[in-house]
C-alpha cells in the first residue's frame, strides 16, 4: 500500500502516517468511500469509538466529515505514536481522545459515555474482532439507541455470532476486506 489520506470533509488530500512494521492493516480508499458513503451526512455531530485504531485512518475520516468526538484505543505504543502525529498533521486533534489501553479490557468497565458508530478493525486472525462484539453485546451502555457496530475483517475470519442484544444488518466485501454491520435489536424483540 502506498500512501494513507484523508478522502472527504476538512482534511481532504492530507497524508496520513502509516506505523512501522505490519502489526496493522490500514483500511484502502476504497473500503473507507465506501464505508462513509454508507454512513452519509450521519457522521455529522457523531461520537465514534475506534478500537484497535492503528494509524487512526476511520476516525479522523470521521472527524474531518464532522463528527463530534473520537474515542482512539490502541494498546501497542507505535501505533500510538503515529496516531498522535497524524492528528496534529490534520489540525483534528481537538475532537480526539486517545487511550493506550486494552479494547477488550475497557469495554468490560462501565462506559462513561455511549457512542454512535464503534469501529472494530484488530489484527487478523486472532478472533479479536469477535471477542470485541461479544463485550459490546454484553455491555451495551457503550451505545447510543442507534449506535452501528462496524467490524473490519478478512472474509475468511468472519462467523455469524450468538448475540443477545445486537444483531448482524448488513455486510460489504471488497477483495480481501469485509465489513459487517451490527446494530442493537429493535426492543420488542430483546423485551420478549
Amino acid at each position: 500500500m502506498s500512501g494513507l489520506r484523508i478522502i472527504g470533509g476538512k482534511a481532504r488530500g492530507r497524508k496520513l502516517l502509516l506505523v512501522p512494521g505490519d502489526t496493522t492493516r490500514p483500511i484502502t480508499d476504497k473500503v473507507k468511500k465506501a464505508l462513509f458513503d454508507i454512513i452519509g451526512a450521519d457522521i455529522q455531530d457523531a461520537t465514534l469509538l475506534d478500537l484497535f485504531a492503528g494509524t487512526g485512518s476511520v476516525g479522523i475520516e470521521a472527524l474531518s466529515r464532522g463528527a463530534a468526538f473520537v474515542r482512539f484505543v490502541d494498546l501497542n505504543r507505535q501505533p500510538i505514536a503515529t496516531l498522535r502525529a497524524n492528528l496534529e498533521s490534520t489540525g483534528l486533534a481537538g475532537g480526539a481522545q486517545v487511550l493506550r489501553a486494552d479494547a477488550l479490557a475497557m469495554l468490560q468497565h462501565p462506559a462513561e459515555r455511549r457512542f454512535d458508530y464503534v469501529y472494530i478493525a484488530p489484527p487478523q486472525y486472532k478472533q479479536l474482532w469477535s471477542r470485541a462484539l461479544q463485550a459490546l453485546d454484553a455491555h451495551p451502555d457503550w451505545l447510543s439507541d442507534d449506535a452501528w457496530i462496524i467490524v473490519q475483517i478478512h472474509p475468511v475470519e468472519y462467523e455469524p455470532q450468538d448475540l443477545q442484544t445486537l444483531i448482524e444488518f448488513e455486510q460489504r466485501s471488497y477483495g480481501s476486506t469485509m465489513l459487517v454491520f451490527y446494530e442493537t435489536r429493535p426492543k420488542e424483540a430483546t423485551d420478549g
